[in-house]
């Protein structure tokens, strides 16, 4: 696969992902609790889509290393979420199966990508 396609196919992934969390924690009856864990995993969902897009317009190397290491800690962080999530009773875990799984994807290509790009600069 070449960069380009690389670069839409997770910018799509990526995007899908941040929309996915929100359609999960929108319904969740509010609470200050509620509130927290609803802010924190919208943000760092979609740091990952955000973050990618700025990775694939990256101008310079060192610059796309800096933001492919921010989705990697992003995507790392929205698994926590949803850990904290289903482990306090808010969402059943059924209901989060496929957005860890993809979450998980996402975080292991870009770290496998982070690896050979930080490779790349030495």
């Amino acid at each position: 696969m070449d960069q380009e396609s690389f670069n839409d196919k997770f910018r799509r992934r990526t995007k899908s992902l941040a929309l996915a969390i929100i359609k999960l924690v929108s319904p969740i009856k509010y609470s200050d609790e509620v509130g927290v864990l609803r802010k924190q995993i919208i943000r760092s969902g979609t740091s990952v889509a955000s973050n990618f897009r700025a990775y694939s317009r990256g101008r310079s190397e060192k610059e796309r290393y800096a933001k492919i290491c921010i989705v990697v800690e992003e995507a790392d962080e929205t698994l926590f979420w949803l850990e904290m999530l289903v482990e306090a009773d808010l969402i059943p875990k059924y209901k989060t199966v496929e957005i860890e799984n993809e979450t998980l994807e996402i975080l292991k290509v870009m770290s496998g990508y982070k690896k050979r790009l930080s490779q790349c600069l030495q």
